[in-house]
């Protein structure tokens, strides 16, 4: 089997949901730094123009957004699931809040807070990436960026007040790992994070609980070589197209895919699957090769060329 190889940056805190997942599941992985902002070519060779972070490469297998990746590793790795009693739909159906209602004030404080520190790479790079923040106005917004931060953290404060382990009961899954990242992020970039959480004594014991996750087992790896190894395997087989599918496309068209909420930048290349769950294009870049580029169907837009 192929090895998993995390193309991130160790302060993403969507990256850090996938290497919680390699802790629960105890696995090996290789690590690829990439740039905090544009350019990546390292990256972009591997996507055709995906910036967001992480990207999981598996061969010549690239998969985008961490519910895809999540659900790709659970398929290849099923041991110690990461949707216990059988909770995937319900878990992944909470990433709707995690990864915007819950995310999204933690960054905007991160900003926020830290706007006048940052250097001018960084913040003109997330002014063009965070489409749902208006940063000229972030500092006013702080007061009602703090509450929906501590409201939301709240409501995991609420689901632990039995004395459960975990959200969903006594055992660690994908949906501990969505609701963790934006407290982690929030630990490590909002200053009044300690403040916004004290008194949530489940969520802190809970914290802890999350952190003796762990990474798995983490080595290093140069972006050269994972392109070598791209180039040295063939992608999985295309699945086909639902005929049934909305959209009416076909085996083999050339269409664009795009995230629909920020980090737009839309990947050409020709469709080799198209169904409820999942949408693949082959595309070639000289360093990679051959690859097949992976993203969920919630949350991106497929148009056909012209």
């Amino acid at each position: 089997m192929s090895s998993l190889i995390l193309h991130h940056f160790d302060l993403s805190p969507f990256a850090e949901k996938v290497r919680l997942i390699f802790g629960l599941k105890q696995l090996a992985w290789a690590s690829v730094e990439i740039p905090l902002v544009m350019p990546k070519p390292g990256l972009t060779a591997l996507t055709g123009g995906y910036r967001k972070t992480p990207v999981l490469q598996i061969g010549a297998d690239v998969y985008c957004d961490t519910r895809l990746i999540a659900t790709e590793i659970e398929r290849r790795f099923p041991q110690r699931t990461l949707f216990p009693d059988g909770n995937q739909g319900l878990t992944l159906a909470l990433t709707a809040w995690s990864d915007s209602a819950f995310f999204n004030p933690g960054a905007g404080l991160s900003m926020g807070l830290n706007k006048r520190g940052l250097p001018e790479a960084i913040l003109n790079d997330r002014k063009a990436f965070f489409n749902f923040m208006d940063f000229d106005t972030l500092e006013a917004q702080i007061p009602q960026l703090a509450t929906q931060l501590r409201a939301h953290a709240d409501l995991v404060e609420q689901q632990l007040a039995d004395g459960r382990r975990f959200l969903l009961g006594d055992t660690p899954g994908f949906a501990d790992v969505s609701a963790y990242f934006p407290v982690w992020m929030a630990r490590g970039n909002v200053p009044i994070a300690g403040t916004l959480f004290a008194g949530f004594k489940h969520l802190a014991a809970w914290e802890s609980r999350m952190q003796a996750v762990g990474h798995g087992t983490r080595s290093e790896l140069s972006v050269e070589e994972a392109h070598a190894i791209a180039r040295a395997q063939a992608p999985e087989p295309g699945l086909g197209v639902d005929s049934s599918d909305p959209y009416g496309l076909v085996l083999g068209e050339k269409v664009t895919v795009a995230a629909d909420d920020y980090g737009k930048d839309p990947v050409l290349g020709t469709l080799v699957t198209l169904n409820i769950r999942e949408v693949v294009i082959r595309r070639e870049d000289p360093a990679a090769g051959i690859v097949h580029v992976h993203f969920p169907r919630i949350g991106y837009r497929v148009d056909r060329t012209s």
